[in-house]
């Protein structure tokens, strides 16, 4: 992410930008300068997960215990000398930047098949140089760090630029991250993550003045040079030519620098040299071979201003208002007008610093509709040309067409997908604490995402997760949504960007609500999320049971002890919906949950693999992602059960899963399973008991290993199969296609249409 070139640049061509710093020599000083407001260090928590990640194998689904004690680590470290750190997560992906996303959804497609490739041909985990972190890794970060007591936020627009106005609003210590984006902004210090030494607490600070002293800049045309190499709103071959030529006339050419270093510099130079001459008799775009690309271009060099910054490149009348994109900014907004703003676009009001002592605000909390982002608009008259928003979808407006044909956004009228405010307003709180998934979201765009996960493209065995879970989802939607009782076509679609084989997000999947079958309907959100009366939690708890279509199952789920009640309800789904999963498999997933319970961290971290299973290996990611699956159920229904419950460190490892996955596979019994210990033997069986039973209300025998296993295939149905599963719970026998065969792209998702995955469960296109 940031600025094309940018900190491969810092590094080899000015190496004097990073300075070595101590985070406890520079949280003393910030005590003595700002005596009762403790030193804050803003943390782009996406950029550490990496950094964060330290277990040694990563292959299996993720070493969850061991990687909640390397956050606790890192967390007491800072506190130890102080300091106060508050973690930031992306809450979404911003349209203008969603080809951006995609490009790096499909390089990470063909790392994944690389790393299977290395696990068939060897049988081991890669090396770190194919590091791939773990499914869902993330999504569950936010919760360790909540559950250590962090302040931990989930941004309303892209993360770096909540970021970076806190820690400029907030008079903050600095950045911590990995992205040159923070070079970019006028805020506060921004220091390095991949250098940091937890031992010493030293790190790199990249300063950007010195920056802009290497390249005879001014702050202010950082965003202006950003732009123009090419970040995530401004594709790189936007102004490839342009560079082309600045790199031509450019005469102080360096032996020591690498042709991208070289063409930073020109650019650099071109600013200086050229346009600062003309700067304020010409318009940019007279300087500029802007182009179509005008509109595209004038948002980059808005979205590096912060509340109460201006541009000198930006010719700004108030009237002149542009709405790109779906969640912008005021172009001038100062912090304190925030609090006088109609209702129609609110300021989020920030504190002006943390810990006690300081005024706090109600950070995160916009309301509806979304804010605007005010850029210049220039016509060939020069007349002034307010423009209309569509937020949702980019802009309608009564310009010319050629300026905005390379942003290839579509005019429709923003969609509203849930009107109550009071519902909203829990929901939005909800994100920005970062105490749900996905459902703010849904509720407010009608569009998700889901980034990578360890699937072999190659193995026909197993579906995606991206289907297995899928039906929940589109119950959940319903939940949120409101099914209409006019039927499918009058029911909203929800945008689905999830990566499976075979897609090539050229477009989101259209997915419409599933109804749930509730005895008595659907609750309304109001009662699940604001009723306290206590039959309400028998509600929440039907509801969530209703998005599993698990109904049946309750009387045996209830019977299960805590905390194994999510555990059971996951794995009784995952056995009806994936006829592949044999009896040895749901054997593997109860005894390494029940193991997991009295292993401490170091004896996890010792476990030896003999070799690695790639089907195990997909196995592990797919329970993984049900258990956020899980979270996103739990928020839709007001919390039935308690997260903590579903939290990976308390139910899954990685390594232990894989352990007795590979001792099933040799035919070792239950009780080596767990590990000779009568205690664990007698909860095995009754959560086993428990998943058979609900299993076969749902008409589905879970059997013993088939040949089939031992030889793949590329059939991932068991032998003899003739059924599946239709939303509404009733069997059928029919042909259909392998779910791999299935169309991706725009096409539109008919609630009957996801069943369970036998052989005779294929879609027709």
């Amino acid at each position: 992410m940031g600025v094309r070139g940018l900190q491969g640049f810092v590094g080899s061509t000015c190496p004097h930008i990073c300075t070595v710093v101590n985070f406890r020599e520079l949280a003393e000083h910030h005590r003595s300068r700002h005596p009762g407001c403790p030193p804050t260090i803003v943390v782009d928590a996406m950029c550490c997960l990496r950094y964060w990640y330290t277990p040694e194998s990563w292959i299996c689904g993720g070493q969850w215990r061991e990687y909640y004690s390397a956050l606790r680590e890192f967390v007491r470290t800072f506190t130890a000398v102080g300091i106060k750190l508050i973690f930031f997560f992306d809450g979404m992906v911003e349209q203008d930047k969603r080809e951006e996303w995609v490009k790096r959804r499909l390089k990470n497609n063909r790392e994944i098949a690389r790393i299977f490739h290395y696990i068939r041909s060897h049988r081991q985990q890669p090396g770190r140089n194919m590091f791939f972190i773990p499914s869902g890794l993330a999504i569950f970060t936010r919760f360790a760090l909540k559950s250590l007591g962090q302040e931990t936020l989930c941004s309303l627009q892209e993360a770096d630029y909540e970021v970076a106005s806190y820690g400029l609003q907030n008079n903050c210590l600095g950045i911590l991250g990995e992205d040159t984006d923070y070079l970019i902004y006028d805020t506060c210090p921004y220091f390095s993550i991949s250098e940091l030494s937890l031992d010493t607490l030293e790190t790199v600070m990249l300063c950007r003045d010195k920056l802009c002293e290497s390249l005879a800049l001014r702050r202010t045309d950082l965003p202006l040079l950003a732009c123009l190499l090419g970040n995530d709103i401004v594709p790189e071959g936007v102004f490839e030519s342009f560079r082309y030529r600045c790199l031509s006339s450019y005469t102080a050419v360096r032996e020591d620098v690498d042709r991208r270093g070289s063409v930073i510099l020109a650019v650099a130079d071109h600013i200086a040299q050229v346009l600062h001459l003309h700067q304020g008799e010409k318009k940019l775009e007279e300087m500029l071979p802007l182009g179509q690309n005008k509109a595209l271009f004038y948002k980059g060099l808005a979205s590096y201003l912060l509340p109460g910054q201006e541009s000198p490149w930006l010719f700004q009348k108030p009237e002149d208002v542009i709405t790109l994109g779906k969640e912008v900014v005021p172009l001038y907004a100062h912090p304190e007008s925030s609090k006088q703003e109609s209702s129609e676009c609110h300021r989020q009001e920030v504190p002006m610093c943390v810990g006690s002592g300081c005024s706090q605000g109600s950070l995160g909390a916009v309301s509806e509709p979304q804010q605007e982002v005010s850029l210049p608009v220039y016509s060939e008259s020069k007349q002034e040309s307010p423009l209309d928003a569509e937020p949702e979808f980019g802009l309608e407006a009564e310009t010319k067409h050629e300026d905005f044909v390379s942003m290839e956004l579509e005019s429709q009228p923003r969609v509203t997908m849930v009107s109550d405010p009071e519902i909203l307003k829990v929901a939005r709180t909800q994100h920005v604490q970062a105490e749900s998934y996905l459902v703010y979201n849904v509720m407010t765009s009608g569009e998700i995402e889901c980034s990578n996960t360890l699937e072999d493209a190659l193995d026909q065995a197993l579906p995606s997760q991206a289907f297995v879970y899928r039906p929940v989802r589109q119950r959940v939607y319903s939940l949120l949504l409101g099914h209409s009782a006019d039927g499918a076509d009058a029911c909203p679609t929800v945008k689905e960007w999830f990566v499976y084989a075979g897609n090539p997000l050229q477009q989101p999947d259209l997915v419409r609500p599933l109804q749930l079958n509730m005895p008595g309907g659907t609750p309304s959100l109001k009662r699940l999320w604001l009723n306290q009366e206590p039959e309400v939690q028998a509600q929440r708890l039907d509801a969530l049971l209703a998005c599993f279509d698990l109904s049946s199952a309750r009387e045996e789920l209830q019977e299960v002890e805590d905390p194994f009640k999510a555990l059971c309800c996951l794995l009784t789904y995952l056995f009806v919906q994936v006829d592949t999963l044999c009896m040895e498999d749901l054997h593997t997933f109860i005894a390494q949950a029940l193991c997991l319970q009295g292993k401490p961290t170091v004896q996890l971290m010792d476990l030896e693999l003999d070799y690695i299973d790639s089907r195990a290996v997909q196995l592990g990611s797919l329970f993984v992602r049900g258990l956020t699956t899980l979270v996103l159920v739990n928020s839709a229904c007001g919390f039935p059960w308690s997260m903590s419950d579903f939290m990976p460190w308390n139910v899954f490892d990685g390594k232990l899963f894989h352990q007795k996955y590979l001792l099933s596979e040799t035919g070792h019994s239950v009780e080596a399973l767990v590990e000779q210990n009568r205690t664990r033997l007698a909860r095995f069986q009754a959560l086993k008991s428990a998943v058979c039973k609900a299993c076969m209300k749902e008409n589905r025998r879970i059997t013993s290993r088939q040949p089939w296993r031992s030889h793949h295939t590329g059939r991932w149905e068991r032998e003899g199969s003739s059924s599946h599963r239709t939303s509404s719970g009733h069997s059928r026998s029919g042909q259909g296609q392998h779910w791999r065969d299935q169309a991706s792209g725009s096409r539109s998702y008919e609630p009957d249409q996801w069943r369970r995955y036998s052989s005779s469960s294929g879609w027709s296109n």
